[in-house]
């Protein structure tokens, strides 16, 4: 009993003690909720707000800079390996465009946002086809800050046609190359390309090709280099190809073909002056020439076979153009205007690339396996060019001439 009333009075002792440290412990609450109500207080209507979405004002825009500046850097700066994969460029020539749209295009460093930085944002969304509010989370901006400096480089961009855009030269009779010296005085290529777009629904039987897809038909015409002469973007999928070479041979600042001289294309279009195609009901294209087939047993088929390897410059061009650009293998939900206007713009990127570059990786893969159009306006205005496109005797003349002369060497080596 003893030690029980021993224990009850030490109980007794240390109750007083467990008190006083919870009174100590409230007394230090109170204090410090008094200290945040004071700092509140004095703040006052000063105090910095945060705006709608959690977004700081100038001062966390500030405080965000190095982190943006990372990004970037991990992008364009750290290797050029990693510059190609996400912004289809090396270094070097990534660097040499945001130079060009500085002091050709105008385009500005902007208070946070730096010009190297608009153009990797725009080049991010046409190489994965990414939205822009997936480019803006990668830039750690907000979604309406990508779009706008997306439309921005995009009118940068559209302004140096006629500077990315080349001027054909003809085959001179010093060539020397298999698949082009029989061609005196060509000057490249030229084929239509379906597009894939996405159109209000009551244009979407008009943009209807003639594979089921909703699409825009672009004529474009390249040299021997892979580099594009000429681009027509916006008609419908439904247009036939001869229909809209006439739109553009027709167009004041349309495509210009100087008189003796030609493209080659294949059979949607006429064989008529300026543009020579293959012998009709004669096998053609590069699969019928394959290993294991028949040699060439006419001029016609010769013709036929020489034709089809000089103009698959056109298809390497499409393929290298749509294996760069991801936005081209599939509809975006811009409006027509800007989807023309992107179109536009990846075909004037790879001739920057095609000429800025020394070596085009996705080439090598392929070598392995309604405006008046985009066309360069430094022809000679002394030059004739034609203004037609109808069959004529003289071209047809033209190449059976050009035939004969194939399938005499051939029968003479």
């Amino acid at each position: 009993m003893a030690d029980q009333d021993a224990i009850q009075k030490d109980n007794k002792k240390e109750l007083p003690t467990v008190l006083v440290l919870l009174e100590e412990i409230l007394r230090d609450q109170r204090t410090n909720l008094l200290l945040a109500s004071m700092l509140i207080n004095l703040a006052g209507p000063n105090a910095r707000k945060r705006k709608r979405g959690g977004r700081d004002t100038r001062e966390e825009l500030i405080d965000s800079i190095p982190a943006h500046v990372k990004q970037l850097d991990r992008l364009v700066r750290v290797s050029d390996r990693s510059c190609l994969d996400n912004l289809r460029m090396d270094r070097n020539t990534f660097g040499r465009l945001c130079r060009l749209l500085r002091d050709r295009a105008g385009l500005i460093d902007q208070k946070f946002v730096t010009v190297e930085e608009q153009v990797a944002m725009f080049l991010s969304i046409l190489s994965h086809h990414k939205k822009t509010r997936v480019v803006g989370h990668d830039f750690m901006r907000s979604s309406e800050t990508a779009s706008i400096y997306t439309h921005m480089v995009l009118r940068g961009v559209l302004t140096l046609h006629e500077l990315l855009l080349v001027k054909p030269e003809p085959v001179d009779d010093e060539c020397t190359d298999p698949r082009w010296k029989w061609f005196k005085g060509c000057l490249g290529a030229l084929d239509g390309t379906y597009i894939n777009v996405r159109v209000p629904i009551a244009d979407t039987p008009r943009y209807r090709n003639r594979k089921g897809q909703v699409s825009t038909n672009t004529l474009a015409v390249c040299d021997r280099r892979l580099r594009f002469v000429y681009v027509l973007p916006g008609w419908e999928g439904s247009a036939g190809d001869s229909r809209i070479l006439r739109d553009a041979i027709s167009r004041p600042l349309g495509l210009k073909v100087p008189k003796d001289c030609y493209y080659l294309c294949d059979n949607a279009y006429a064989n008529s002056e300026g543009f020579i195609t293959p012998y009709k009901g004669v096998r053609y294209h590069l699969k019928e020439w394959g290993p294991g087939t028949q040699a060439p047993q006419t001029q016609e088929e010769l013709f036929n076979l020489k034709h089809t390897k000089a103009r698959n410059v056109i298809e390497r061009s499409f393929a290298v153009l749509k294996m760069w650009w991801g936005i081209l293998r599939s509809p975006s939900f811009y409006p027509i205007e800007v989807q023309t206007g992107l179109i536009i713009a990846c075909f004037l990127l790879h001739n920057f690339i095609r000429t800025q570059m020394e070596v085009d990786p996705y080439e090598e893969l392929i070598g392995s396996q309604h405006e008046d159009g985009y066309g360069s306006e430094n022809d000679d205005p002394v030059v004739p060019t034609i203004t037609t496109v109808s069959p004529t005797p003289e071209w047809t003349k033209k190449r059976d001439d050009l035939a004969a002369a194939m399938w005499g060497q051939r029968t003479n080596g």
